[in-house]
């Protein structure tokens, strides 16, 4: 064959294999066998090898590259990735609908709804129609560049039929029998299996090898643009059929409604049987304004859209045989009641375990081992026991009695008055310590990337690690013996803990893990003495005059200073280098705000954002968040199910905003 012969068949080979790949992964309509289709790739593959000067990035044989990466790159979303506000019933679908038409009053406008994938969000780049990078979501400015991962994915495409440069938004998936195929696998490799298909996805598209993340057969559906240069759509409608034209899956489950009791209808329609019959995961319907031209004035907030919303499914139940319960000591040394079930599939996951808190709750369910009970997961999250089928009981049930001692130290265990949890209270019980640590190094605390749980226990038991201070005298010689620790990431975590001197001090506060001491409390107290120092010298009396510290938290922090092994880690932490100092916030507020100088309290959940963030948005205009409403407070903000906080403000007399004025307030 000669060369031009070679272009011209390697060309032909190219168009034909990838319209078999859309036929097969996008339309899920195959028109060729699999001997047929594997003949022609291996053609390709076989001129290529002869021919090497002719392979290009979008040849279906470069679909899964060689090497293995070293690690994934950070990248900056051209247009942000918001995550979505959340409904859970009719009437939040129609508080949605009622905020969106008070922002543009008078308009007249659709939704579109959608199945809600539950997988991976990611942002795929095309510039003049080839695909160069993909992105998780990240914190929705920046993520991680799987691009290597992505492109294993046969129905993404990977050149454009037309030369748009564009930010298409998507959802990668692993399908529901491809999760079992390869459950089935790892079993019989006497690998543990993955919990459930979402976290297989995400685990795989993190993989550093591309040719495993190809074996594992993901797909993709495309719900959105990003950006688009040259071309302009008026709907959302529109934006997913001008995907679907542009070769991407779409998911043809989607409506588009003409106002929000259609979309009630729609949401109603997908019974747990319905989803069940997918041939992937949901967890919800996404609805949407159709008309974009409405989006700039609907506006974001600081972490999703005001144009649209996820409607979570209720709740899911199953029954299954509660075969044990067994009691872990957590770092404030209570120690907790964890139910042991017969492994049951529940929303999308396999749940063996669901926390029963303490006794009292054990004695209200009046669960026994061996008992058939209920469980849902609460927020369709965390695995809950709900009752107990007692018409199930054989008579061979036993029933459980809370230990008297420490399993870890066997310490004798204590209650405090008032107080429903058992507690060790050995400052040198292993459990505590460990806990305190996992504790030290979390997201809300010190932050520190990399320090997960089973690295913290392994550094535990090794001895390398006795106490959140030693975290700071970790080499790369401690580490690399660590299972799955190689040089890399050794690196990368000396790195983080290195990054987490730099902390502000309400941090570190928190982190200590001192009892009563929450992430609001450290944050009040590092504002009001500046310094760690200042407050580990601070006597009972002046800590009760720090506004919303009461005298049990005072006493609790007093108490903790005073131990030596707690002074002991803070000297650790201090020639070590940590920081002990306050960072106040930069405030961006006009002198106008109408945040400035004042004290809000925040009741109720709110929709469009989490209490967390609209805390963080109130001080960074500069005011003030308290915890409780009191006659110094200038503002209460309520949202759905407000409690006992709203009838205080109501009772001295103190302004209400409700959600809509709030983010009406932040623009």
């Amino acid at each position: 064959m000669s060369r031009e012969q070679a272009i011209a068949r390697i060309d032909e080979l190219r168009s034909i294999i990838k319209q078999h790949d859309y036929n097969y992964y996008v339309l899920d309509r195959p028109t060729i066998s699999d001997v047929e289709y594997d003949k022609l790739m291996r053609e390709l593959i076989a001129l290529e090898v002869e021919h090497p000067d002719l392979i290009t990035p979008d040849s279906p044989t470069q679909r899964v590259g060689g090497m293995v990466l070293e690690g994934f790159e950070k990248v900056t979303h051209r247009t942000p990735m918001l995550s979505l506000s959340n409904a859970f019933g009719p009437d939040e679908l129609r508080d949605f609908d009622r905020r969106v038409r008070s922002l543009v009053p008078g308009e007249t406008f659709g939704y579109v709804a959608e199945l809600k994938i539950d997988g991976l969000a990611v942002s795929l780049l095309y510039e003049n129609g080839v695909f160069v990078r993909g992105a998780t979501r990240g914190d929705g400015e920046v993520g991680e560049d799987i691009t290597a991962n992505l492109k294993t994915i046969k129905a993404l495409p990977l050149v454009l039929p037309r030369p748009l440069t564009m930010e298409v938004r998507g959802e990668a998936y692993l399908p529901k029998r491809e999760f079992e195929r390869i459950n089935q696998e790892r079993d019989e490799a006497g690998e543990p299996p993955f919990a459930n298909p979402r976290n297989a996805a995400a685990g795989s598209l993190r993989q550093l090898d591309p040719r495993i993340v190809a074996g594992r057969n993901l797909s993709i559906f495309a719900y959105g643009i990003g950006l688009m240069e040259g071309e302009t759509v008026t709907s959302h409608a529109e934006a997913l059929n001008l995907l679907h034209d542009l070769g991407f899956k779409v998911n043809p489950e989607r409506r588009v409604l003409a106002d929000i009791e259609e979309v009630i209808e729609f949401v109603q329609s997908w019974t747990a049987e319905r989803r069940a019959s997918l041939p992937y995961e949901i967890d919800g319907i996404v609805v949407k304004v159709n008309q974009t031209q409405l989006y700039p004035r609907l506006g974001t907030t600081a972490k999703s859209p005001r144009w649209a919303v996820a409607y979570k499914f209720a709740a899911e139940q199953a029954e299954t045989t509660l075969s044990d319960i067994i009691v872990n000591v957590g770092r404030t040394g209570a120690v907790t009641p964890t139910a042991i079930l017969d492994p049951v599939r529940l929303a999308g996951t396999t749940v063996s375990r669901a926390t029963l808190h303490n006794e009292d709750i054990i004695r209200e369910l009046g669960v026994m081992i061996g008992d058939t009970v209920v469980v849902q997961k609460a927020g369709d999250i965390i695995p809950e026991i709900v009752r107990v089928v007692t018409e199930r009981r054989t008579g061979d049930e036993k029933p459980f009695q809370m230990p008297t001692h420490c399993p870890e130290c066997n310490a004798e265990l204590i209650r405090f008055p008032g107080e429903v949890a058992l507690r060790c209270i050995n400052p040198q019980c292993p459990a505590h310590n460990r806990e305190g640590i996992i504790h030290f190094v979390s997201r809300d605390a010190m932050n520190i990337d990399g320090l997960g749980e089973q690295i913290v226990t392994q550094l535990f038991d090794k001895g390398l690690v006795r106490d959140p201070g030693d975290l700071y005298y970790l080499t790369m010689d401690h580490l690399l013996p660590l299972e799955r620790m190689g040089k890399k990431s050794a690196q990368n975590l000396l790195d983080s803990i290195e990054k987490s001197k730099s902390n502000s001090v309400e941090r570190l506060i928190f982190g200590l893990g001192i009892r009563f001491v929450g992430e609001k409390a450290a944050k009040v107290l590092a504002d009001y003495f500046d310094t760690l120092d200042n407050l580990m010298k601070a006597a009972t009396d002046e800590l009760v005059a720090v506004p919303e510290i009461g005298p049990k938290m005072a006493e609790s922090i007093r108490e903790f200073f005073e131990q030596d092994s707690a002074r002991q880690v803070i000297e650790k932490l201090r020639t070590a280098g940590v920081n002990f100092a306050y960072q106040r916030p930069v405030v961006l507020a006009a002198e106008d705000s109408p945040f400035l100088g004042k004290t809000f309290v925040l009741t109720g959940t709110l929709s469009s954002l989490d209490r967390k963030e609209a805390g963080r948005l109130i001080e960074q205009r500069g005011g003030k968040v308290a915890g409780s409403v009191s006659k110094n407070t200038d503002y209460v903000i309520a949202g759905e199910k407000a409690g006992s906080k709203l009838n205080k403000a109501r009772e001295l007399g103190v302004e209400i905003l409700d959600e809509e004025t709030f983010l009406s307030w932040l623009q």
